[in-house]
């Protein structure tokens, strides 16, 4: 039997939009207990008609039920955006004011956009290609760079920010959400890669080139050096670099990264501590050919970067945000532009090892015979 394809796993997604306002209604909810209890009553059953009525053959992969599930989540969160910024009314106001109020933050708002579209897409995708028996690991490694970025942000600021005083029993929903997603991915990594063919000679040929003989990768190189050198610039500036260009920078350009809400200083650190040793791995990995786990890799950063970038970016500009956080008009371009261009370094990354995989495959005895030859 064939697991359904977008349109099926569409439906039970959808479901979010009346449980929301059920829900919402319930004003006898208002007890942040009772509303995390009836949350998880909500998902498990909710799972339960997933289970009964896909049938116990789509649970061969249990990667189906995780997808469906989140997708549920995604529309959620989409709706608790859209009513936020006032689009929409009396969907999820109790639950984000009982269980939740950290969502009303731009940051807040920003995530539950990115999951309310790009993740919700990728669902619907990987679900899809479950489906159709085809793979879909690349998709569910960029959806896992970017969901844990998203959520390690999200805890952190939760927990050392303003709002630190105000976390509800709602908040201890995130930490299955975490177990979750750290055993799918653990799930998409064990997955086969899907590589093209390629002969011996193509191999021995793309390794055997020198950085001068392959542009394209000295121009990548060049990219990831003024990315990380960006990187570096900003972690200083939010461990309170006394430099003159540190302070200019946090008060006339990203005066975002001041808020006390905190998710922007904990984005730079996170940012300082692994993304720049990662973009110099990466540097490493584009001189020297061999270095097989890059292609894997690039997905998983390019997703953390990509949701990590958005995220900030509009929450910068958010009118959520407190006027004396919001980025100047004066230099609004430049920030929007920097913060692009910022973001483009590991997308062009991923999609470098996507299309030319040769350069990173470990060599093999027959490679190596053949490397010796053409020399």
């Amino acid at each position: 039997m064939k697991l359904p394809a977008v349109p099926a796993v569409l439906a039970p997604s959808l479901l979010a939009i009346p449980v929301a306002f059920g829900i919402n209604g319930a004003t006898t909810l208002a007890d942040p207990l009772a509303l995390m209890l009836t949350v998880l009553l909500v998902l498990a059953i909710f799972t339960s008609i997933i289970f009964f009525v896909s049938g116990v053959s789509h649970f061969q992969n249990p990667l189906f039920c995780v997808f469906v599930v989140f997708s549920f989540t995604s529309v959620v969160d989409l709706i608790i955006a859209l009513e936020e910024d006032g689009y929409i009314s009396g969907f999820m106001e109790v639950y984000v004011r009982e269980g939740e109020p950290y969502l009303r933050t731009a940051h807040g708002i920003m995530i539950c956009y990115w999951d309310g579209i790009v993740h919700y897409g990728l669902y619907l995708s990987m679900t899809a290609a479950i489906g159709q028996r085809k793979s879909y690991r690349n998709l569910g490694l960029f959806w896992l760079g970017s969901l844990m970025m998203s959520i390690t942000v999200f805890l952190l600021g939760n927990l050392i920010g303003k709002y630190s005083s105000d976390l509800s029993p709602g908040f201890l929903l995130n930490l299955p959400y975490i177990l979750i997603v750290v055993w799918a991915g653990r799930r998409l990594f064990q997955q086969p890669k899907v590589l093209p063919y390629l002969s011996p000679e193509k191999v021995a040929e793309e390794q055997g080139k020198c950085l001068y003989r392959r542009p394209q990768d000295a121009g990548l190189i060049l990219v990831l050096l003024l990315t990380a050198a960006f990187t570096f610039f900003r972690g200083m500036v939010v461990l309170d670099c006394p430099a003159d260009s540190c302070f200019e920078y946090i008060y006339q350009h990203e005066p975002y990264l001041r808020d006390p809400v905190a998710y922007p200083k904990v984005q730079m650190l996170i940012y300082l501590f692994y993304i720049l040793p990662f973009l110099c791995l990466c540097v490493y990995a584009l001189v020297l050919p061999g270095c097989s786990w890059l292609p894997d890799w690039s997905l998983v950063f390019a997703g953390a970067f990509a949701q990590a970038q958005f995220s900030h970016v509009g929450s910068s500009l958010h009118a959520r945000t407190p006027f004396p956080y919001q980025t100047p008009d004066d230099v609004w371009w430049s920030f929007l532009l920097t913060n692009v261009l910022y973001a483009l370094g590991p997308q062009l990354l991923a999609l470098r090892c996507l299309h030319s995989p040769a350069f990173f495959l470990p060599p093999t005895p027959t490679t190596l015979r053949v490397a010796k030859k053409l020399q």
